[in-house]
């Protein structure tokens, strides 16, 4: 099947502009009115989209937030788990949420405090996470490019009873130019993001994977759906491998619960943390 990149379709731009000059000859009240118009359209959207019922969104009864994996009908797929005190992690999370000001105990505001580690749920990896040197250079995840981090990305599922091998990498038969691919493997099978404890036991990267994709494909971003890319037995020498030449990004923790494989547009958006050889990430797919 021919997957069509969907960075290839752009809008007209001819009609564009010629609604832009029809709107020049229109007289200046007729214009003021137009804009206004569009102003109340804008804002008629629905930033917190509500379920149909809930009435008015000024009342206190009735409300009811929406949390979802799919915006747009379908045209957009969050993939980043919700951080949540249960979820697993290297370390014990704990707390990560309090309320430091609250209205309920008489403040004029609602302000939180978080504290996390900065490989927590969906998260991406710096070079500076494995290699002292780029730590003390400076590569931290504010200067991960996100020209690499938003872009076509290939979805792929991996064989579910090994770990990637570059036997393993060789049989994807992933073509040359592809430059971002999210490897979906048994770990979303067995729910293991869902789980309340860090699991050895996932499927990763093996060092000779790792190595064959640097050597033979053009990724640039290698996303994976643990909170390691790299398998546990391999976790340093993985590591090594894909972050050494600091031309490509790790990405991990993904939730690829029910997307079907193909083409998308991925887009990652790190915090700028400066000194940060981690940080947690917002992850979407647009078809």
């Amino acid at each position: 099947m021919t997957m069509k990149n969907p960075l290839e379709e752009r809008p007209n731009t001819r009609m564009k502009q010629k609604g832009f000059l029809t709107m020049l000859k229109a007289p200046l009240p007729l214009i003021l009115i137009l804009a206004d118009l569009s102003v109340s359209i804008a804002s008629a959207s629905d930033a917190y989209p509500t379920i149909p019922g809930t009435g008015d969104c000024l009342r206190t009864d009735g409300l009811v937030p929406v949390r979802r994996e799919v915006y747009g009908n379908g045209r957009i797929i969050d993939i980043t788990h919700r951080i949540t005190p249960e979820m697993p992690s290297f370390e014990r999370l704990g707390q990560i949420l309090w309320l430091a000001h609250s209205m309920k105990n008489g403040s004029s505001f609602n302000f939180s405090l978080m504290k996390l580690p900065a490989h927590t749920g969906t998260h991406v990896d710096a070079p500076g996470h494995y290699f002292d040197q780029y730590f003390d250079a400076g590569f931290d995840v504010d200067t991960l490019d996100l020209e690499v981090l938003n872009g076509p990305a290939l979805l792929i599922d991996v064989p579910r009873d090994k770990n990637i091998t570059a036997e393993v990498m060789e049989s994807l038969k992933i073509p040359r130019g592809v430059r971002r691919v999210l490897f979906r493997t048994l770990n979303t099978d067995r729910g293991l993001m869902y789980k309340n404890f860090f699991d050895t036991s996932f499927v990763g990267f093996k060092e000779d994977g790792a190595k064959w994709l640097v050597k033979n494909t053009d990724i640039k971003l290698v996303g994976i759906d643990y909170l390691s890319i790299a398998a546990f037995d391999d976790d340093i020498s993985s590591h090594l491998a894909l972050l050494e030449s600091r031309e490509i990004i790790v990405v991990e923790g993904l939730k690829l619960d029910d997307v079907p494989t193909g083409l998308y547009n991925v887009h990652c958006l790190p915090l700028r943390f400066p000194g940060a050889e981690g940080s947690p990430i917002r992850c979407i797919l647009m078809e």
